[in-house]
Protein backbone atom coordinates (compact mmCIF):
# COMPACT_ATOMS: atom_id res chain seq x y z
CA UNK A 1 0.00 0.00 0.00
CA UNK A 2 1.71 3.28 -1.00
CA UNK A 3 3.15 5.22 2.16
CA UNK A 4 0.29 8.17 2.36
CA UNK A 5 -2.47 5.80 2.48
CA UNK A 6 -0.64 3.23 4.82
CA UNK A 7 -0.01 6.13 7.16
CA UNK A 8 -4.09 6.78 6.85
CA UNK A 9 -4.79 3.53 7.00
CA UNK A 10 -3.03 3.01 10.39
CA UNK A 11 -3.86 6.22 12.03
CA UNK A 12 -7.43 4.95 11.64
CA UNK A 13 -6.96 2.05 13.09
CA UNK A 14 -5.15 3.86 15.63
CA UNK A 15 -8.31 5.92 16.44
CA UNK A 16 -10.33 2.69 16.83
CA UNK A 17 -8.33 2.38 19.68
CA UNK A 18 -7.57 5.05 21.78
CA UNK A 19 -10.48 6.82 20.11
CA UNK A 20 -10.26 10.12 17.73
CA UNK A 21 -13.29 11.70 15.32
CA UNK A 22 -11.68 11.22 12.04
CA UNK A 23 -13.61 10.73 8.27
CA UNK A 24 -13.08 7.13 8.14
CA UNK A 25 -14.05 6.10 11.09
CA UNK A 26 -17.79 8.30 11.22
CA UNK A 27 -18.60 6.23 7.86
CA UNK A 28 -17.53 3.03 9.15
CA UNK A 29 -19.93 3.61 12.12
CA UNK A 30 -23.04 4.50 9.48
CA UNK A 31 -22.51 0.84 7.34
CA UNK A 32 -22.72 -0.59 11.39
CA UNK A 33 -25.71 0.87 11.98
CA UNK A 34 -27.22 0.91 8.40
CA UNK A 35 -25.94 -2.98 8.59
CA UNK A 36 -27.59 -3.27 12.14
CA UNK A 37 -31.20 -1.69 11.08
CA UNK A 38 -30.94 -3.70 7.81
CA UNK A 39 -29.90 -7.07 9.65
CA UNK A 40 -33.14 -7.01 12.44
CA UNK A 41 -35.03 -6.20 9.23
CA UNK A 42 -34.06 -9.43 7.34
CA UNK A 43 -34.13 -11.49 10.44
CA UNK A 44 -37.69 -10.67 10.73
CA UNK A 45 -38.68 -10.98 7.36
CA UNK A 46 -36.55 -14.46 7.44
CA UNK A 47 -38.75 -15.93 10.32
CA UNK A 48 -42.13 -14.35 9.01
CA UNK A 49 -42.25 -14.78 5.56
CA UNK A 50 -42.57 -18.41 5.04
CA UNK A 51 -45.05 -18.82 8.44
CA UNK A 52 -46.98 -15.13 6.68
CA UNK A 53 -47.17 -16.82 3.29
CA UNK A 54 -48.52 -20.32 4.88
CA UNK A 55 -51.61 -18.22 6.49
CA UNK A 56 -51.96 -16.40 2.87
CA UNK A 57 -52.69 -19.81 1.76
CA UNK A 58 -49.62 -20.80 0.45
CA UNK A 59 -48.42 -24.31 -0.25
CA UNK A 60 -45.09 -25.21 0.72
CA UNK A 61 -43.87 -25.80 -3.20
CA UNK A 62 -45.42 -21.91 -3.48
CA UNK A 63 -43.29 -20.64 -0.45
CA UNK A 64 -40.35 -21.71 -2.15
CA UNK A 65 -41.25 -19.86 -5.11
CA UNK A 66 -41.48 -17.13 -3.73
CA UNK A 67 -38.82 -16.84 -1.37
CA UNK A 68 -36.66 -18.02 -4.65
CA UNK A 69 -37.80 -14.86 -6.57
CA UNK A 70 -36.72 -13.25 -3.73
CA UNK A 71 -33.08 -14.19 -3.66
CA UNK A 72 -32.83 -14.05 -7.39
CA UNK A 73 -33.59 -10.31 -7.22
CA UNK A 74 -31.12 -10.01 -4.60
CA UNK A 75 -28.87 -12.02 -7.12
CA UNK A 76 -29.33 -9.61 -9.97
CA UNK A 77 -29.18 -6.43 -8.39
CA UNK A 78 -25.58 -7.96 -6.84
CA UNK A 79 -24.88 -8.64 -10.55
CA UNK A 80 -25.26 -4.85 -11.19
CA UNK A 81 -23.45 -3.75 -8.12
CA UNK A 82 -20.41 -6.10 -8.81
CA UNK A 83 -19.51 -4.65 -12.28
CA UNK A 84 -21.06 -0.70 -11.92
CA UNK A 85 -21.16 0.55 -8.51
CA UNK A 86 -17.67 1.60 -8.56
CA UNK A 87 -18.40 3.43 -11.02
CA UNK A 88 -21.70 4.57 -10.42
CA UNK A 89 -20.93 5.63 -6.92
CA UNK A 90 -21.37 3.45 -4.03
CA UNK A 91 -23.72 6.09 -2.00
CA UNK A 92 -26.00 6.47 -5.23
CA UNK A 93 -25.94 2.47 -5.29
CA UNK A 94 -26.60 1.90 -1.85
CA UNK A 95 -29.80 4.29 -1.93
CA UNK A 96 -31.26 2.82 -4.66
CA UNK A 97 -31.08 -0.73 -2.92
CA UNK A 98 -32.88 0.35 -0.17
CA UNK A 99 -35.25 2.26 -2.25
CA UNK A 100 -36.46 -0.96 -4.17
CA UNK A 101 -36.35 -3.05 -0.52
CA UNK A 102 -39.04 -0.57 0.90
CA UNK A 103 -41.27 -0.53 -2.42
CA UNK A 104 -41.12 -4.52 -2.67
CA UNK A 105 -41.71 -4.71 1.27
CA UNK A 106 -44.25 -2.44 0.66
CA UNK A 107 -46.39 -4.34 -2.30
CA UNK A 108 -45.93 -7.64 -0.51
CA UNK A 109 -48.12 -6.60 1.80
CA UNK A 110 -50.74 -5.75 -0.19
CA UNK A 111 -51.25 -9.32 -2.28
CA UNK A 112 -51.97 -12.65 -2.01
CA UNK A 113 -51.87 -13.98 -4.84
CA UNK A 114 -48.64 -16.33 -5.71
CA UNK A 115 -47.32 -14.83 -8.96
CA UNK A 116 -47.92 -10.80 -7.17
CA UNK A 117 -46.07 -12.16 -4.31
CA UNK A 118 -42.86 -13.67 -6.26
CA UNK A 119 -42.81 -10.26 -8.24
CA UNK A 120 -42.75 -8.21 -4.61
CA UNK A 121 -40.50 -10.12 -3.73
CA UNK A 122 -38.06 -9.87 -6.72
CA UNK A 123 -38.05 -6.15 -7.31
CA UNK A 124 -37.70 -5.77 -3.22
CA UNK A 125 -35.09 -8.13 -3.35
CA UNK A 126 -36.66 -9.88 0.00
CA UNK A 127 -34.01 -12.22 1.88
CA UNK A 128 -36.42 -15.37 2.94
CA UNK A 129 -32.81 -16.81 4.39
CA UNK A 130 -33.18 -14.72 7.38
CA UNK A 131 -29.02 -13.20 6.87
CA UNK A 132 -27.99 -10.60 5.21
CA UNK A 133 -26.01 -11.69 2.38
CA UNK A 134 -27.09 -8.73 -0.16
CA UNK A 135 -25.90 -6.25 -2.69
CA UNK A 136 -25.98 -3.80 0.58
CA UNK A 137 -23.15 -6.05 1.90
CA UNK A 138 -20.86 -6.21 -1.26
CA UNK A 139 -20.41 -2.64 -1.09
CA UNK A 140 -19.50 -2.63 2.91
CA UNK A 141 -17.31 -5.15 2.32
CA UNK A 142 -15.39 -3.25 0.30
CA UNK A 143 -15.29 0.02 1.98
CA UNK A 144 -14.45 -1.44 5.46
CA UNK A 145 -10.93 -2.80 4.46
CA UNK A 146 -9.77 0.47 4.02
CA UNK A 147 -10.50 1.94 7.16
CA UNK A 148 -8.08 -0.56 9.18
CA UNK A 149 -4.42 -1.95 9.15
CA UNK A 150 -4.51 -5.97 7.59
CA UNK A 151 -4.40 -7.13 11.35
CA UNK A 152 -7.00 -5.46 12.33
CA UNK A 153 -9.11 -6.20 9.25
CA UNK A 154 -10.60 -9.39 10.84
CA UNK A 155 -11.68 -7.45 13.84
CA UNK A 156 -13.47 -4.97 12.09
CA UNK A 157 -15.14 -7.46 10.22
CA UNK A 158 -16.57 -9.42 13.09
CA UNK A 159 -17.85 -6.09 15.07
CA UNK A 160 -19.54 -5.84 11.47
CA UNK A 161 -21.24 -9.55 11.52
CA UNK A 162 -21.75 -8.73 15.41
CA UNK A 163 -23.77 -5.88 14.74
CA UNK A 164 -25.55 -8.14 12.08
CA UNK A 165 -26.84 -11.05 14.18
CA UNK A 166 -27.61 -8.86 17.30
CA UNK A 167 -30.08 -7.11 13.94
CA UNK A 168 -30.95 -10.94 13.11
CA UNK A 169 -31.37 -11.74 16.96
CA UNK A 170 -33.58 -9.07 17.41
CA UNK A 171 -35.22 -9.02 13.91
CA UNK A 172 -36.05 -13.16 14.87
CA UNK A 173 -37.70 -12.06 18.19
CA UNK A 174 -40.16 -9.42 16.46
CA UNK A 175 -41.24 -12.39 14.36
CA UNK A 176 -43.17 -13.14 17.24
CA UNK A 177 -45.16 -9.78 16.99
CA UNK A 178 -48.61 -11.34 14.94
CA UNK A 179 -48.84 -13.49 17.97
CA UNK A 180 -48.97 -10.39 20.35
CA UNK A 181 -51.22 -8.33 18.17
CA UNK A 182 -53.44 -11.15 17.93
CA UNK A 183 -53.77 -12.47 21.75
CA UNK A 184 -53.39 -8.49 23.28
CA UNK A 185 -55.64 -6.63 20.66
CA UNK A 186 -57.43 -9.22 18.72
CA UNK A 187 -56.13 -8.33 15.37
CA UNK A 188 -57.42 -10.48 12.43
CA UNK A 189 -54.04 -13.23 11.36
CA UNK A 190 -53.21 -11.44 7.97
CA UNK A 191 -53.62 -8.02 9.42
CA UNK A 192 -51.00 -8.95 12.46
CA UNK A 193 -48.65 -9.85 9.75
CA UNK A 194 -48.86 -7.30 7.79
CA UNK A 195 -48.92 -4.97 10.24
CA UNK A 196 -45.25 -6.26 11.57
CA UNK A 197 -44.48 -6.79 7.81
CA UNK A 198 -44.56 -2.70 7.86
CA UNK A 199 -42.00 -2.48 10.74
CA UNK A 200 -39.90 -4.55 8.07
CA UNK A 201 -40.41 -1.68 5.70
CA UNK A 202 -39.69 0.97 7.77
CA UNK A 203 -36.67 -0.59 9.04
CA UNK A 204 -35.38 -0.85 5.75
CA UNK A 205 -36.10 2.53 4.98
CA UNK A 206 -34.57 4.19 8.16
CA UNK A 207 -31.41 3.11 6.32
CA UNK A 208 -31.77 5.81 4.08
CA UNK A 209 -30.61 8.41 5.79
CA UNK A 210 -27.29 6.92 6.85
CA UNK A 211 -26.33 6.46 3.18
CA UNK A 212 -26.76 10.31 2.70
CA UNK A 213 -24.44 10.86 5.30
CA UNK A 214 -21.58 8.99 3.99
CA UNK A 215 -18.95 10.60 3.24
CA UNK A 216 -16.87 11.06 -0.69
CA UNK A 217 -14.19 9.43 1.38
CA UNK A 218 -16.15 5.61 0.80
CA UNK A 219 -16.30 6.24 -2.99
CA UNK A 220 -13.27 4.40 -4.92
CA UNK A 221 -10.82 6.74 -6.29
CA UNK A 222 -11.95 7.54 -10.21
CA UNK A 223 -8.59 6.27 -11.05
CA UNK A 224 -8.63 3.00 -9.82
CA UNK A 225 -12.78 2.46 -11.06
CA UNK A 226 -13.46 0.32 -13.66
CA UNK A 227 -9.46 -1.04 -13.19
CA UNK A 228 -8.05 -4.26 -14.89
CA UNK A 229 -8.47 -7.39 -12.57
CA UNK A 230 -4.83 -9.05 -12.15
CA UNK A 231 -4.91 -12.97 -13.40
CA UNK A 232 -4.38 -13.76 -10.18
CA UNK A 233 -6.75 -11.91 -8.77
CA UNK A 234 -8.88 -13.59 -11.03
CA UNK A 235 -7.48 -17.54 -10.72
CA UNK A 236 -8.45 -16.99 -7.14
CA UNK A 237 -11.36 -15.94 -6.58
CA UNK A 238 -12.98 -17.68 -9.53
CA UNK A 239 -11.41 -21.21 -7.35
CA UNK A 240 -12.95 -19.82 -4.09
CA UNK A 241 -16.14 -18.52 -5.72
CA UNK A 242 -16.51 -22.02 -7.52
CA UNK A 243 -16.27 -23.79 -3.81
CA UNK A 244 -18.57 -20.96 -2.36
CA UNK A 245 -21.24 -21.98 -4.71
CA UNK A 246 -21.47 -25.29 -3.43
CA UNK A 247 -21.91 -23.87 0.00
CA UNK A 248 -24.55 -21.68 -0.70
CA UNK A 249 -26.26 -24.01 -3.18
CA UNK A 250 -26.40 -26.21 0.68
CA UNK A 251 -27.51 -22.86 2.51
CA UNK A 252 -30.49 -22.41 0.28
CA UNK A 253 -31.70 -25.67 1.62
CA UNK A 254 -31.23 -24.09 5.45
CA UNK A 255 -32.85 -20.86 4.93
CA UNK A 256 -34.25 -19.65 7.57
CA UNK A 257 -37.97 -19.41 6.35
CA UNK A 258 -37.68 -23.14 5.39
CA UNK A 259 -36.51 -23.60 8.86
CA UNK A 260 -39.00 -21.90 10.30
CA UNK A 261 -41.90 -24.09 8.33
CA UNK A 262 -39.88 -27.18 9.27
CA UNK A 263 -40.31 -26.69 12.83
CA UNK A 264 -44.07 -25.31 12.27
CA UNK A 265 -45.13 -28.33 10.49
CA UNK A 266 -42.64 -31.10 11.71
CA UNK A 267 -43.12 -29.77 15.94
CA UNK A 268 -46.21 -27.82 15.31
CA UNK A 269 -44.27 -25.17 16.97
CA UNK A 270 -45.93 -21.61 17.13
CA UNK A 271 -45.00 -18.36 15.81
CA UNK A 272 -43.55 -17.16 19.23
CA UNK A 273 -41.69 -20.54 19.83
CA UNK A 274 -40.15 -19.84 16.73
CA UNK A 275 -39.51 -16.75 17.04
CA UNK A 276 -37.84 -17.01 20.16
CA UNK A 277 -35.58 -19.77 19.12
CA UNK A 278 -34.12 -17.74 16.00
CA UNK A 279 -33.84 -14.70 18.20
CA UNK A 280 -31.67 -17.17 20.73
CA UNK A 281 -29.84 -18.80 17.49
CA UNK A 282 -28.67 -14.98 16.57
CA UNK A 283 -27.42 -14.49 19.67
CA UNK A 284 -25.22 -17.54 19.42
CA UNK A 285 -24.23 -16.47 16.37
CA UNK A 286 -22.76 -12.88 16.96
CA UNK A 287 -20.73 -14.75 20.23
CA UNK A 288 -19.34 -16.94 17.75
CA UNK A 289 -17.97 -14.13 15.58
CA UNK A 290 -15.73 -13.02 19.05
CA UNK A 291 -14.25 -16.57 19.19
CA UNK A 292 -13.84 -16.58 15.12
CA UNK A 293 -11.44 -13.47 15.38
CA UNK A 294 -9.59 -14.73 18.24
CA UNK A 295 -9.62 -18.32 16.64
CA UNK A 296 -8.67 -17.28 13.45
CA UNK A 297 -5.25 -15.04 15.04
CA UNK A 298 -3.96 -18.58 16.48
CA UNK A 299 -4.72 -21.66 13.91
CA UNK A 300 -5.67 -19.04 10.64
CA UNK A 301 -8.63 -18.42 8.47
CA UNK A 302 -8.77 -20.98 6.59
CA UNK A 303 -8.19 -23.20 9.59
CA UNK A 304 -10.77 -21.53 10.87
CA UNK A 305 -13.52 -21.28 8.56
CA UNK A 306 -13.08 -25.13 7.80
CA UNK A 307 -13.02 -26.66 11.49
CA UNK A 308 -15.48 -24.89 13.15
CA UNK A 309 -18.13 -25.36 9.68
CA UNK A 310 -17.88 -29.36 9.68
CA UNK A 311 -19.18 -30.00 13.02
CA UNK A 312 -22.48 -27.21 12.39
CA UNK A 313 -22.96 -29.28 9.93
CA UNK A 314 -23.16 -32.86 11.81
CA UNK A 315 -25.99 -30.89 14.39
CA UNK A 316 -27.89 -29.97 11.57
CA UNK A 317 -28.32 -33.69 10.35
CA UNK A 318 -29.19 -34.18 14.14
CA UNK A 319 -32.07 -31.89 14.51
CA UNK A 320 -33.38 -33.29 11.37
CA UNK A 321 -33.59 -36.99 12.74
CA UNK A 322 -34.92 -35.77 16.75
CA UNK A 323 -38.52 -36.78 17.76
CA UNK A 324 -39.30 -33.45 19.77
CA UNK A 325 -38.84 -30.00 19.41
CA UNK A 326 -37.00 -29.23 22.59
CA UNK A 327 -34.16 -31.68 21.17
CA UNK A 328 -34.54 -30.26 17.81
CA UNK A 329 -33.91 -26.33 19.23
CA UNK A 330 -30.98 -27.73 21.59
CA UNK A 331 -29.08 -29.40 18.74
CA UNK A 332 -29.68 -26.19 16.30
CA UNK A 333 -28.81 -23.47 18.98
CA UNK A 334 -25.41 -25.57 19.36
CA UNK A 335 -25.30 -25.61 15.46
CA UNK A 336 -25.71 -21.87 15.41
CA UNK A 337 -22.82 -21.37 17.83
CA UNK A 338 -20.47 -22.66 15.51
CA UNK A 339 -21.81 -22.07 11.73
CA UNK A 340 -21.05 -18.18 11.80
CA UNK A 341 -17.48 -18.63 12.32
CA UNK A 342 -16.88 -18.48 8.96
CA UNK A 343 -18.31 -15.64 8.00
CA UNK A 344 -15.98 -12.41 9.31
CA UNK A 345 -13.40 -14.83 8.24
CA UNK A 346 -14.34 -15.68 4.76
CA UNK A 347 -14.53 -12.30 4.09
CA UNK A 348 -11.06 -10.95 5.58
CA UNK A 349 -9.66 -13.51 3.86
CA UNK A 350 -11.22 -12.88 0.21
CA UNK A 351 -10.38 -8.87 0.67
CA UNK A 352 -6.99 -9.81 2.15
CA UNK A 353 -5.76 -12.11 -0.97
CA UNK A 354 -6.66 -9.35 -4.07
CA UNK A 355 -5.84 -5.90 -4.08
CA UNK A 356 -7.99 -2.75 -2.67
CA UNK A 357 -9.18 -1.80 -6.23
CA UNK A 358 -10.26 -4.95 -6.52
CA UNK A 359 -12.21 -5.46 -3.49
CA UNK A 360 -15.82 -4.70 -4.90
CA UNK A 361 -15.46 -7.17 -7.55
CA UNK A 362 -13.92 -9.63 -5.58
CA UNK A 363 -17.05 -8.94 -3.25
CA UNK A 364 -19.52 -8.79 -5.84
CA UNK A 365 -18.26 -12.04 -7.45
CA UNK A 366 -18.34 -14.41 -4.20
CA UNK A 367 -21.59 -12.82 -2.97
CA UNK A 368 -22.97 -13.31 -6.23
CA UNK A 369 -22.57 -17.35 -6.31
CA UNK A 370 -23.43 -17.55 -2.73
CA UNK A 371 -26.80 -15.62 -3.80
CA UNK A 372 -27.06 -17.83 -6.65
CA UNK A 373 -27.25 -21.03 -4.81
CA UNK A 374 -29.41 -19.60 -2.04
CA UNK A 375 -31.98 -18.76 -5.27
CA UNK A 376 -32.02 -22.15 -6.66
CA UNK A 377 -32.11 -24.26 -3.76
CA UNK A 378 -35.62 -23.26 -2.25
CA UNK A 379 -37.18 -23.32 -5.74
CA UNK A 380 -36.27 -27.52 -5.21
CA UNK A 381 -36.39 -27.39 -1.04
CA UNK A 382 -40.62 -26.84 -1.34
CA UNK A 383 -41.21 -29.03 -3.00
CA UNK A 384 -38.86 -31.76 -1.61
CA UNK A 385 -40.59 -30.79 1.53
CA UNK A 386 -44.02 -31.11 -0.14
CA UNK A 387 -42.83 -34.40 -2.08
CA UNK A 388 -40.54 -36.09 0.07
CA UNK A 389 -39.78 -35.71 3.64
CA UNK A 390 -40.01 -32.72 5.81
CA UNK A 391 -36.36 -33.13 6.41
CA UNK A 392 -35.02 -33.62 3.09
CA UNK A 393 -33.45 -30.01 2.47
CA UNK A 394 -31.46 -30.19 6.08
CA UNK A 395 -30.10 -33.67 5.21
CA UNK A 396 -28.99 -32.46 1.69
CA UNK A 397 -27.67 -29.09 3.05
CA UNK A 398 -25.27 -30.80 5.52
CA UNK A 399 -24.22 -33.07 3.31
CA UNK A 400 -23.07 -30.35 0.88
CA UNK A 401 -21.39 -28.15 3.65
CA UNK A 402 -19.14 -30.52 4.91
CA UNK A 403 -18.06 -31.81 1.37
CA UNK A 404 -17.75 -27.93 0.87
CA UNK A 405 -15.63 -27.60 3.70
CA UNK A 406 -13.20 -30.85 2.69
CA UNK A 407 -12.34 -28.93 -0.53
CA UNK A 408 -11.92 -25.26 0.91
CA UNK A 409 -9.19 -26.63 3.42
CA UNK A 410 -7.41 -29.14 0.40
CA UNK A 411 -7.40 -25.87 -1.98
CA UNK A 412 -6.35 -23.01 0.30
CA UNK A 413 -4.50 -24.12 3.18
CA UNK A 414 -1.27 -22.97 1.29
CA UNK A 415 -2.70 -19.13 0.45
CA UNK A 416 -2.39 -17.49 3.61
CA UNK A 417 -3.79 -13.15 4.10
CA UNK A 418 -0.29 -10.80 4.21
CA UNK A 419 -1.03 -11.09 8.56
CA UNK A 420 -0.23 -14.81 8.15
CA UNK A 421 2.91 -14.51 6.46
CA UNK A 422 4.17 -11.46 8.24
CA UNK A 423 3.97 -9.26 5.96
CA UNK A 424 2.83 -5.73 6.99
CA UNK A 425 -1.03 -4.54 5.64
Amino acid sequence: MPGAASCRVRATAGADAGGGNVPERRDRLRLYVAAFLRATATGLIGVLLGLYLARRGFGAGEIGLVIGAGLSGAALATVIVTFFADRLGRRRALLVLAGLAVVGGGLLILTDHVAAAGAAAFLGMVNGMGRDRAGQLVLEQAMLPATAASEYRTQVFAWYNVLQDIGHALGSLAAALPALLQAAVAVPVVASFQATLGLYVLLMLACAPLYLGLSAAVELDGRHAGAAITPRSRRIVWRISGLFAIDSLAGGFLGTALLSYFFFERFGAGEAAIAMLFFLARGANAVSHFGAAWLARRIGLINTMVFTHIPSSLMLVAVALVPQFWMAAALFLVRELLVEMDVPTRQSYVMAVVRPAERTWASGITGLVRLGGWAVAPFAAGFLMQGLALATPLLIGAGLKIGYDLLLWKSFRDLRPPEERGVPG
